[in-house]
């Protein structure tokens, strides 16, 4: 009875302790996020772009347009700039940053060189932070794919889903536009929505959880991880932070930057409209 009362105490001490804390709120950092469809097609994702399908964003008009894009978000003044790579490739990144901004390298067609070292180079930033991460799979979760029986039931469950939606995988006309498309709210909500279907549903056995598993150790267990690995970036109130990512993780990284008591989430639509303005005169 004791140990009961005693832990319930801690409990309410805990839980006071965290409303105390709730109620004060310290000066925020503005976070930018940035959605992006992948400049160089590394075709990775769910949505597969057909190669005649595939622009050069090295090529005209695409540079000229990816110059006013990395010169409207420029003034969001960024002090820190993000981006969807591995912090292992952190090393690497930093000395071809050096090389480009010594004039000894040219931008390839990744987003993290064409708007990454763009931006950085515009502010005077001390290159890029590799935030990504692919997250964990539940041990249950991956010993499915070890599993050629079990495997081939779950293909042919993603089989029979409807198919997706031809539009995503459309040849891009304008990278200003369709950043501006991407970076939508309305479609950032809609595309959280995909990810609570689909696999999401699949049940091994009748009443299971293994599709909500699934999704929770792939997808929210990696945004989760990229947005603990931008916490972990040193910064201050005064630091303005831009993420260039891919535009699927927005659906989840747009509600953990507006609910955070760390971060003030600045959307980046009024940006790329004044990119476009820019490109039209």
């Amino acid at each position: 009875m004791k140990k009961m009362i005693s832990v319930s105490f801690v409990l309410l001490f805990l839980s006071a302790f965290a409303f105390a804390q709730s109620k004060v709120q310290p000066p925020k950092t503005k976070v930018m996020p940035l959605g992006v469809f992948h400049f160089n097609y590394p075709n990775l994702d769910a949505v597969k772009v057909a190669k005649e399908d595939q622009i050069s964003v090295l090529n005209e008009p695409y540079q000229s347009q990816i110059l006013h894009i990395a010169q409207a978000i420029a003034e969001f003044k960024p002090t820190i700039i993000a981006v969807e790579s591995n912090p292992k490739r952190q090393a690497k990144l930093d000395s071809l940053y050096s090389e480009y901004v010594s004039g000894r390298y040219t931008l390839a067609k990744d987003e993290i060189y064409q708007l990454g070292f763009r931006l950085a180079k515009l502010q005077e930033a001390n290159g890029v932070r590799c935030v990504d991460d692919m997250g964990k799979f539940y041990e249950h979760v991956g010993a499915l794919f070890g599993d050629s029986v079990r495997l081939s039931k779950l293909e042919a469950y993603n089989d029979s889903l409807m198919k997706v939606d031809n539009s995503e995988a459309s040849k891009v006309k304008n990278v200003i536009d369709e950043l501006i498309r991407l970076n939508q709210p309305e479609r950032i909500k809609e595309r959280l929505g995909v990810y609570l279907s689909g696999l999401f549903c699949y049940e091994e056995t009748e009443g299971d959880f293994w599709g909500v598993d699934f999704e929770t150790s792939r997808w929210y267990s990696r945004n989760l991880r990229i947005f603990r690995n931008i916490q972990r970036i040193p910064r201050s109130t005064d630091d303005r932070i831009l993420l260039i990512i891919g535009c699927e993780h927005l659906n989840l990284l747009y509600p953990f930057f507006d609910a955070s008591p760390e971060f003030e989430l600045v959307p980046s639509l009024p940006y790329l409209e004044k990119a476009k303005e820019a490109s039209l005169q």
